[in-house]
């Protein structure tokens, strides 16, 4: 055998073992209790109690706006939406690496496509607004809408990118 088809067997299987352990890795079982919803509810709760201080571009209250309309569109239906390409791709695998990570990383300045974007108010009543996006969702039965990125997302795992998505941005406050 030749030295260029020796390098094409190595990179052949160097390409099939990393494809196949990545594979492995998106959906080997993980415990996922941490990012239950009830959890995420009773974090809120501790928040509600505790003066935030920002460590990042937007405010509490900007940032919980932010949060519960994510949690409504997914019920009501997001007003833009990436290509159906980008959704079965791009989206459907940065959703799947998310979820195996057990933590989300996106622009925490970026609005959802079409967002209202929404900063006045008390910073409780915009908790409060959360929260009840949260509660909701919980009990609605009816379909729900695809997201704008991820594309159609079982309620599971719905419930899932609606705690990583919320985990993110509470990463830039500080509790004081």
């Amino acid at each position: 055998m030749d030295r260029r088809s020796f390098a094409k067997y190595v990179a052949s299987g160097a390409f099939l073992g990393v494809a196949g352990g990545g594979f492995y890795w998106l959906n080997a079982p993980r415990d996922q209790s941490h990012l239950g919803l009830d959890l995420m509810l009773d974090k809120l709760d501790t928040l509600a109690s505790r003066p935030l201080e920002k460590a990042g571009s937007w405010d509490a209250t900007r940032t919980f706006h932010h949060l519960a309309q994510s949690v409504e569109f997914s019920m009501a239906g997001f007003p833009e939406h990436k290509s159906a390409l980008f959704q079965n791709t791009v989206g459907k695998m940065a959703y799947r690496v998310f979820n195996a990570r057990g933590q989300m990383s996106h622009g925490l300045d970026e609005v959802i496509p079409g967002e209202i974007v929404t900063e006045d108010g008390q910073t409780q009543d915009a908790l409060l607004r959360l929260k009840s996006a949260l509660l909701d969702f919980k009990s609605y039965e009816a379909e729900l809408k695809p997201h704008f990125a991820y594309g159609a997302l079982s309620k599971d795992d719905y419930a899932i990118a609606h705690v990583l998505h919320i985990n993110n941005h509470l990463e830039e406050f500080r509790l004081t």
